[in-house]
């Protein structure tokens, strides 16, 4: 039997994924958890044997959620689920350890398939998403992608500075470079162009 904390900010899906992994016989679900927070918090308690979690909630995202359960507990298992696998958001998740990616659209019984899998030690990604992650074009560095993700969420050049631990003029240069990268005008605007492109 594995047991899962199950996250996701869709009521409807999250409910009937959990029905339908109960079903199986072989998954107990420990909790479900609406959003990133949530998951954190049910995942530090409960030690589930798989975290299965939606990459894009409100608040704390999948990625952030990972990264603050990985520091408390670095062994735990996780398997994201997404419904558009960016190239950079597998690099990042990947970089955490994620174990396996398996888009939001597959069957019940494949994701319970998967949890087994990802349980008994083995690693998962579905052949779609792993198509993504060949067919990287950005040409943003990691530093830029992160500093435009700070612009985007709403963070001042300060701020952003002090949140990667970076000199003021350090981002600014990084955002210099991602607006001639992205050939616009404002820090702002390049954020823009890289959400559009799927970057971020």
């Amino acid at each position: 039997m594995t047991t899962v904390v199950l996250a996701d900010d869709e009521v409807l899906l999250r409910k009937a994924l959990a029905s339908l992994l109960a079903l199986d016989g072989n998954v107990t679900v420990l909790a479900e958890a609406p959003d990133g927070g949530s998951a954190v918090r049910a995942t530090l308690e409960l030690h589930p044997d798989v975290l299965v979690i939606d990459l894009e909630m409100p608040g704390v995202d999948g990625l952030g959620a990972v990264a603050e359960i990985r520091r408390a507990r670095p062994e735990q298992v996780v398997l994201m689920l997404t419904r558009h696998a960016r190239p950079g958001v597998l690099r990042k998740a990947l970089k955490l350890g994620v174990q396996g990616f398996v888009s939001k659209s597959a069957e019940p019984a494949h994701i319970g398939f998967v949890i087994s899998t990802l349980h008994a030690g083995k690693r998962w990604i579905d052949p779609d998403v792993s198509a993504l992650a060949i067919t990287e074009d950005c040409p943003l560095t990691d530093r830029e992608i992160d500093v435009l993700r700070g612009t985007r969420d709403g963070y001042s050049a300060a701020e952003i500075a002090a949140r990667l631990h970076l000199a003021q003029g350090t981002v600014r240069n990084y955002l210099s470079s991602a607006m001639q990268k992205t050939q616009t005008q404002t820090r702002h605007e390049a954020a823009r162009y890289a959400r559009t492109q799927d970057w971020l």
